[in-house]
């Protein structure tokens, strides 16, 4: 089977599994532009010439998931074969007019939220950009920040044996820390409607922990708040990267989305001076 080329847009906070010890829901567009979940994959674990960046293409075998029947889930036939390609960098006006045209080029931005739900409710995608008419906050509240336990211990003994992924014990890594906050964009769409969404990209919560480091928790809080509000929302062109979760979106819940990734462009007018 030839292997897929897809564009990594997307990588959540891990979760823990009995199963894979930890999963990444990745995403991406392939070379269409259409949209693909790489599910499951265990991020942390991948040798060093398997770890992809966001905005790099990489070539997988992919074959579709048939535990997840959301449209875009396919799984990686051996995860431990991935090529890393080129990385779309951001460094130039060039590098962000790439990134615009294949992925807002290529895809529906949707500003009506009811317009996303319901393409889940049909089945029809689960995977989706969204662009609010209005953010108006990004709120942060306290959690747990400890693993469900059944959950940990069976990370943690699938450790010891390593990941059912990996070549080679995984025995040296730690199970990676629950984050003690949910953080969540509050938005109106083009209808006025307000909505609240949880934001579980990878960079907020290394945004965390990097902060929390250098100043404690509520210095880490408000960091991340200024990342995402004062930087992404206020300054930025902001689109969301919006995907439903494998068990709100089998239960069909009322709005089975978080939110799985920002796309934060500059403005047209900041692109002209880069």
């Amino acid at each position: 089977m030839a292997k897929e080329r897809v564009l990594i847009a997307v990588k959540t906070y891990p979760t823990l599994s009995k199963k894979y010890i930890e999963l990444v829901c990745t995403a991406g567009f392939r070379e269409d532009g259409s949209w693909v979940r790489i599910y499951p994959s265990p991020f942390r674990f991948l040798g060093d010439e398997q770890k992809y960046k966001k905005y790099q293409w990489i070539e997988i075998d992919l074959e579709k998931n048939p535990s997840d029947s959301r449209p875009e889930s396919y799984r990686p036939i051996n995860i431990d074969d991935i090529a890393l390609g080129e990385v779309i960098s951001t460094g130039h006006r060039r590098d962000w007019d790439e990134r615009k045209r294949f992925i807002l080029g290529n895809n529906k931005v949707f500003t009506n939220l009811q317009e996303v739900i319901d393409g889940a409710k049909n089945d029809e995608f689960s995977l989706a950009i969204f662009k609010p008419s209005e953010i108006l906050e990004v709120t942060s509240e306290k959690v747990s920040d400890a693993w469900e336990a059944s959950r940990e211990d069976a990370a943690k003994e699938a450790l010891k044996q390593g990941s059912l992924f990996a070549d080679a014990p995984a025995s040296n890594e730690k199970v990676m820390p629950k984050l003690p906050y949910k953080f969540s964009y509050r938005f109106r769409d083009d209808q006025g409607k307000l909505s609240k969404l949880m934001i579980e990209d990878w960079e907020i919560g290394q945004l965390y922990w990097g902060c929390l480091k250098k100043g404690g928790e509520e210095y880490a809080v408000q960091k991340v708040k200024e990342k995402y509000f004062d930087d992404f929302a206020k300054t930025k062109d902001l689109h969301l990267f919006l995907g439903t979760t494998y068990k709100f979106h089998k239960m069909g819940a009322p709005n089975p989305y978080v939110i799985i990734g920002t796309f934060h462009p500059p403005h047209d007018d900041q692109l002209s001076l880069l």
